[in-house]
């Protein structure tokens, strides 16, 4: 009895240790396992916070583009400026995060995304690179998906470019904009129309492909200041553009091109914050509305885009 006492006490012991050896091993795969976890999440997303983040890391991020006088290729411009005086309003560094069209609101959210039409499909994660997207950046509905928008930092609209020695001739604008935006459509049939895809100027926005017009897509990598020069050089009959790119390039090029009429409805340009920052948007929003108030932002506007109170003498 006795020994068969101590073999099972001696049993019974080793149960223990093997469950404790067990339960130790079991912790110390779970504790490396929920490292290696969130250091894979944090190095395939990047940080990303609200401003209580922002503030902590000392850093704003501004996600931009080298695109009309919003960003110049010397990194200044006017949403350079503009987001200068943002940090300095909230007390941190300024640093400027270049991006690309294709890949900004990805660098804003960490999620890659595809649109269709006014909607959008999610076809993977990316890393977060930056804080605020302001780079002369269309409000678009499919855009209203994936990000939040500031109030209107620039009007735009999408107008049609030629060269000036075209056949095509400006509209006699109306009263309404959808009848000028018709005009232009009738004048399409046959015409090679430029365009950059997934962006502001894409042309199935504006449903193109029903007016006859021959599409043809700018390379998605490349600068769309040049869409214009391509127009010149006869690379295309005409080209879509943006209101501020094309007040530049009117002046750039006088009596070398000139507006046929508008293919979109008014629009609007802002800044554009992550969905998980309304505190980062909300400070923004009452810094923009005093620097509006006080005639800062209205100044730098004129720095940048001189002409644009021709067209729009009461913005601002």
């Amino acid at each position: 009895m006795v020994f068969l006492q101590r073999i099972w006490e001696s049993s019974k012991m080793q149960t223990i240790e093997t469950a404790q050896v067990k339960n130790h091993n079991f912790r110390k795969k779970l504790v490396i396992f929920v490292a290696v976890f969130m250091l894979c999440l944090t190095a395939g997303r990047g940080w990303s916070g609200d401003l209580d983040e922002v503030l902590q890391k000392g850093t704003l991020r501004h996600l931009g583009i080298v695109y009309a006088n919003f960003v110049t290729e010397d990194k200044m411009g006017l949403d350079v400026e503009l987001m200068q005086l943002f940090a300095a309003h909230l007390g941190v560094k300024y640093q400027f995060v270049e991006t690309s069209w294709q890949n900004v609101i990805t660098d804003l959210t960490g999620t890659i995304v595809k649109p269709n039409g006014n909607d959008i499909a999610i076809t993977g994660k990316g890393a977060i690179r930056g804080d605020i997207i302001a780079t002369g950046f269309t409000v678009l509905d499919w855009r209203k998906k994936i990000v939040d928008f500031s109030s209107m930092t620039f009007p735009t609209g999408v107008w049609l470019i030629s060269r000036a020695d075209s056949a095509l001739q400006p509209i006699v604008p109306t009263s309404s904009i959808a009848q000028d935006v018709d005009m232009v459509k009738a004048s399409l049939k046959g015409v090679s129309v430029l365009g950059l895809k997934d962006s502001c100027l894409d042309p199935d926005l504006y449903h193109l492909d029903r007016t006859g017009a021959v599409i043809e897509l700018f390379p998605s990598d490349s600068n769309l200041d040049q869409m214009i020069p391509a127009v010149i050089a006869r690379k295309a009959d005409t080209t879509l553009m943006d209101v501020p790119v094309a007040l530049i390039a009117l002046e750039k090029w006088p009596g070398r091109i000139k507006v046929i009429g508008p293919v979109s409805a008014p629009q609007t340009m802002a800044c554009a914050f992550p969905k998980t920052s309304p505190k980062l948007r909300a400070a923004f929003e009452e810094f923009f509305s005093k620097a509006v108030a006080n005639g800062t932002y209205k100044a730098l506007v004129r720095k940048y885009y001189p002409s644009l109170f021709q067209y729009y003498p009461d913005v601002f």
